[in-house]
């Protein structure tokens, strides 16, 4: 069928992308970061039609495989995009252009044929047992700041969370008596996460006798703030974070989502089933968790070819 909404085609790029935005939030119930990110996608995105003279409604699939191709090839003003970045935006403009087919604004969607380049199978970095150990011992000490860094870095070991989970914790969304985390991810969804004994213990000593110096008088509902005692950011996560890695000889090899994929594969090596920790990870898709089961193999063939005594290099075979 013809599209018969000429009116709503003239409309400005910005106009439509707005529009789809609110789609995503009111609608499909999308997180602030996701939105941000798609924002930044299609702003992009218009930068490229502005300077092509294009209009978004009118644009072929050529013209789309161009301007990823120019992200893949970088230039003199910008670097090479990776793969990973690229196919991030492509399923943005899947999603956009779904959405102005789904209005009736265009009536053929360009990206129905758009490939975007392979996502790089490198697998997450993954800490030891003996390395989270030195990590969860970095925050030394009995101020107020140690003791929130020490329970930040227990709990996020402890239940597999996202840094954006972790500051937007609640004190009302921990039970400390039950062990349990209710943690709100992606898409707003909630799920309850269990929490171990010694996670426990370090937030109950951070709540009696951190928490309360650092937020003084203030009405703050998040359970871990900043030294003003306002609720902390993920900038401040991550210095957290990055500061005590790099106490634990750790600077260069972890991030905030290295706690997250280390409590992954060290629950599947302790013999947690895949379905159960997709429920705990907050995945939509077990596929998403299936990339855990690749990095328990390496961890084994590891420890395999470090025990067996004719796994090695230099073994011979024998005649029987």
């Amino acid at each position: 069928m013809a599209v018969t909404h000429a009116h709503v085609k003239t409309r400005p790029f910005e106009h439509h992308v707005l529009d789809f935005l609110a789609y995503l939030e009111f609608e499909r119930g999308l997180s602030r970061n996701t939105l941000e990110a798609y924002r930044s996608d299609l702003l992009q995105f218009g930068h490229f039609l502005v300077r092509n003279d294009l209009d978004a409604t009118t644009l072929t699939h050529t013209e789309l495989a161009r301007f990823l191709a120019e992200l893949a090839a970088g230039g003199d003003e910008r670097p090479a995009v990776a793969p990973a970045t690229i196919q991030r935006k492509t399923a943005c403009l899947r999603s956009f252009y779904r959405h102005l087919r789904r209005e009736e604004i265009i009536d053929h969607d360009p990206t129905a044929d758009l490939r975007a380049p392979r996502k790089s199978q490198r697998l997450p970095q993954v800490l030891t047992r003996d390395e989270v150990a030195v990590l969860l011992a970095a925050p030394r000490g009995h101020e107020p700041a140690a003791l929130r860094d020490r329970a930040l870095l227990e709990l996020m070991y402890a239940c597999g969370l996202r840094a954006s989970e972790a500051v937007d914790l609640t004190v009302a969304g921990v039970d400390l008596t039950a062990g349990i985390v209710r943690a709100r991810g992606k898409g707003s969804k909630e799920r309850l996460i269990p929490v171990g004994r010694q996670a426990v213990a370090a937030a109950r000593t951070y709540l009696e006798h951190g928490r309360p110096k650092l937020v003084g008088m203030r009405d703050e509902r998040h359970l871990f703030v900043n030294h003003r005692g306002a609720g902390l950011t993920r900038q401040g996560l991550y210095k957290i974070v990055q500061r005590h890695a790099r106490a634990a000889g750790l600077e260069g090899r972890m991030s905030p989502h290295t706690l997250r994929h280390t409590f992954a594969t060290h629950l599947l090596a302790g013999g947690c089933d895949l379905r159960s920790l997709q429920e705990m990870l907050g995945h939509a898709d077990v596929a998403t968790t299936q990339i855990y089961t690749h990095l328990s193999a390496d961890r084994l063939k590891d420890v395999y070819f470090k025990a067996h005594p004719r796994a090695g290099a230099g073994t011979a075979p024998t005649d029987d």
